[in-house]
């Protein structure tokens, strides 16, 4: 009996002991606890329609604030208005109806940045899109930046090199510029960007190529292509598909450009793609119409000229204070039948520093890549050519200009004098020097070569159809027999006249022994 007694005892003695403790506890987690009152604004969808939706409530809303729908689906402010706000959807709206609760977060609309992207395909907010590992603790910037100042930037000094004879020497493009690159459906524009990016293989620039409103396809094969030519390692994809709502292709060039311009602001050199600008202004033109804005020309807004003048202004070349790095845009729109003069493509034209116009006729000719040269031009890429290209090409590009023209006129003629048939046979060899079979792609010293055997002559001699392989001889044995003068063409130096002189010696040389070998 007296063990009993004693047991309680010392049970009931522990268990109040652990109460004490357990209160003392609770005290201190009571008194180091701050409590925070976490103010949250929400409001309620009233109307949805296709790709947009109208919310009540949100009075302290801002413009292009990221805004949290129910099912965790997501939009941006675009409208303003004194008691509902426009909002453009980032995701498919089928679940949204009217009285769905939305959410501030208190953040503008952003995305990721970072050297982790290279590689990846992602969607303009950072989600990926290539079945990669999620992207996590990147720093995020918002996809609306302003431009750098005048003051920030610098002249256009650096030849971006596409590797295209045809573009490098007569419409040469500079690091830091905005080049247009146009033409009816189906005449090469995307493969000109293409191949431009696969040239920056191995000259530290940094590529960006962002697909807006084309089909999934089409993507797909820019992907392949780019992977199979170990391209992807320098390069990110951002992908506004066909079939996603209208504000994602709306945002995905401005997204595509923080990502460049994050990388431009470290010193390093971008070359960015939009593909294309024209499938852009039709989803802003969509968005625009369904939240009630006045049309204007084209039932375009009357702010079409400012949605890309903004976000072409952002590629640019900083000063060395600044960074030192530059962003070169190009952007892809597209005309119909040949029409250059429609409101969107003369919009760019006036915003961009030049453009590279693809002919159909050209392409249906089989000259690729099918530049159409007379109604082609650089503002700027001509002060940054190597002094090389203007030695042998300063003339060329009117020449082959001038062939055009006549040879629109010779169709008409049974009889022709001596001069205007050499000027046509001469034309034919410019054109066929200038064509380029697509992901062929040819180094500085390389394109040079092919210029001096054709300005000094040494392919007069021989019929148009043995010019490919005459072409490819000298490319094989240049960088055999020149090394040191293939190191400083590349390297941009000024050739004097006996390096010249010593260029013609050596085509002439291959072009006798091709023809001696036959084709």
């Amino acid at each position: 009996m007296n063990d009993s007694t004693s047991t309680d005892a010392t049970s009931t003695t522990a268990f109040r002991d652990l109460i004490r403790e357990t209160a003392m506890s609770f005290k201190h987690v009571v008194s180091e606890h701050n409590a925070r009152v976490d103010a949250r604004e929400s409001g309620t969808v009233v109307e949805v329609s296709r790709g947009i939706a109208t919310v009540d409530g949100l009075p302290n809303v801002q413009s292009d604030e990221l805004l949290r729908f129910a099912g965790n689906r997501y939009g941006f402010a675009f409208n303003l208005d004194r008691h509902r706000v426009g909002c453009v959807l980032l995701d498919e709206g089928e679940s949204l109806q009217s009285g769905t609760t939305v959410e501030r977060t208190g953040r503008v609309l952003d995305t990721p940045v970072g050297e982790e992207l290279l590689g990846r395909v992602i969607d303009p907010l950072g989600r990926p899109l290539d079945g990669g590992h999620r992207l996590t603790g990147l720093q995020r910037m918002p996809c609306e930046r302003p431009a750098p100042g005048i003051m920030n930037r610098a002249a256009v000094s650096v030849p971006l090199q596409t590797g295209m004879k045809v573009i490098d020497g007569l419409i040469p493009i500079g690091r830091g510029q905005r080049q247009l690159v146009l033409g009816d459906r189906q005449t090469g524009k995307t493969s000109i960007a293409v191949d431009t990016i696969i040239n920056q293989r191995n000259s530290g620039v940094i590529c960006v190529y962002c697909s807006i409103g084309q089909r999934s396809t089409n993507v797909a094969r820019v992907i392949a292509t780019l992977r199979s030519h170990d391209a992807m390692q320098h390069s990110i994809v951002v992908i506004g598909a066909d079939d996603a709502p209208p504000g994602v292709q709306f945002i995905a060039p401005y997204a595509a450009t923080t990502i460049g311009e994050s990388f431009m602001h470290q010193g390093h050199d971008v070359l960015i793609v939009y593909d294309d600008l024209t499938s852009h202004a039709r989803a802003y033109r969509h968005v625009s119409l369904l939240l009630r804005r006045p049309p204007g020309r084209e039932a375009f807004p009357g702010d079409i000229f400012f949605v890309h003048s903004r976000l072409l202004e952002r590629s640019t070349h900083l000063r060395a204070a600044f960074g030192g790095g530059s962003l070169t845009a190009l952007p892809i729109i597209e005309t119909e039948a040949q029409n250059v003069s429609g409101y969107i493509p003369t919009n760019l034209i006036s915003i961009t520093d030049g453009q590279l116009y693809l002919s159909p006729k050209l392409f249906h000719l089989g000259v690729l890549p099918a530049v159409d040269v007379g109604r082609s031009v650089s503002r700027v890429g001509g002060k940054t050519q190597f002094p090389a290209y203007r030695r042998v090409a300063g003339d060329l590009r009117l020449a082959y200009s001038q062939f055009e023209e006549l040879e629109k006129f010779a169709r008409f003629s049974s009889q022709l004098d001596e001069d205007t048939r050499a000027t046509l046979d001469r034309g034919l060899r410019v054109r066929e020097v200038l064509k380029q079979a697509r992901h062929e792609l040819l180094s500085v010293p390389q394109q040079i070569g092919s210029m001096v055997a054709l300005t000094s002559g040494a392919f007069d001699s021989l019929p148009v159809d043995h010019i490919r392989q005459a072409e490819r001889t000298i490319h094989r044995t240049l960088r055999e027999e020149c090394p040191g003068l293939c190191e400083r063409i590349s390297a941009g130096q000024k050739l004097g006249d006996q390096d010249f002189q010593q260029l013609k010696e050596f085509v002439h040389r291959a072009i006798s022994e091709a023809a001696q070998v036959g084709p």
